[in-house]
């Protein structure tokens, strides 16, 4: 399994997914598809599926023009979130295959949107496995609660996505991690991970590189609202449980003048 990011508009990230062994690919939300099939074609890729994380225009609004530039293309996305082009409504636990290695599962992962779905990938044995979170699960940080509820992004964010394999390389919809670090510092102060991690994403950036992808573990380790089951990140918010935390921290995050992004 190989996975190359494109980048696509302000900050936006679509996602290439290749099967190695049969040349097929998947993509995660083209929103530029013109982009996309010259990535795909540089690789001599065969572009089987589309994978839509959520109905918003900068996840799903090349869907339509890829349909036509890809004859036969089939496009995934959650059936209760009215995803434009869809031709297939996905559930939570539906089961694709790409190729001859890589197996794709639903997962249902509400509340920035509510029927946002989060696809988990595994290929051969050895590899480590991919998520592909779209706006639920960003580098250090986690979407806007526009369609749902902190008790829905704690069940997507600290149940759902925290069990899969430490491993797990995580991409993401957005490039924001700098600006997620920088908060997640003013939640943690005395995290050596997130100074560690900002450091490096900030020269990451200054080079022009992405940092993407992440990893479970580090946004288990970074990530302040996937740290709101510790009762030290509840103390530093004033609250007595994990939703609450979530919630505090959200409320937070939407009120903090380091970031001027409506979308962050």
């Amino acid at each position: 399994m190989k996975v190359i990011h494109i980048p696509c508009l302000e900050d936006n990230y679509s996602y290439l997914v290749i099967d190695e062994k049969t040349k097929q690919g998947a993509v995660v939300d083209p929103v530029e598809p013109e982009k996309v099939i010259g990535v795909a074609k540089e690789n001599g890729v065969d572009l089987k599926l589309v994978l839509t994380t959520h109905h918003h225009w900068d996840h799903a609004g090349g869907n339509e023009k890829i349909k036509e530039l890809v004859p036969g293309i089939k496009v995934y996305g959650g059936s209760v979130d009215n995803v434009e082009g869809c031709t297939n409504k996905l559930e939570n636990g539906d089961k694709l295959s790409l190729g001859d290695d890589i197996n794709i599962l639903s997962l249902h992962t509400p509340c920035h949107t509510k029927g946002h779905i989060s696809y988990y990938l595994t290929g051969k044995d050895g590899e480590d496995p991919a998520v592909f979170t779209g706006d639920t699960l960003f580098v250090a940080g986690c979407g806007k609660f526009f369609e749902g509820t902190a008790e829905q992004m704690y069940q997507s964010l600290c149940v759902t996505l925290a069990s899969l394999p430490k491993p797990t390389q995580v991409y993401c919809g957005h490039e924001y991690t700098v600006k997620n670090l920088q908060f997640a510092q003013t939640v943690e102060p005395d995290n050596a991970k997130i100074s560690q991690k900002l450091s490096w994403a900030q020269q990451q950036r200054q080079s022009g590189l992405p940092t993407i992808p992440s990893t479970i573990e580090e946004e288990l380790e970074t990530n302040p609202f996937m740290r709101a089951d510790l009762p030290e990140v509840q103390e530093r918010v004033g609250c007595k449980s994990p939703v609450e935390a979530l919630r505090e921290i959200r409320q937070r995050k939407d009120n903090w003048r380091g970031i001027c992004d409506p979308r962050l």
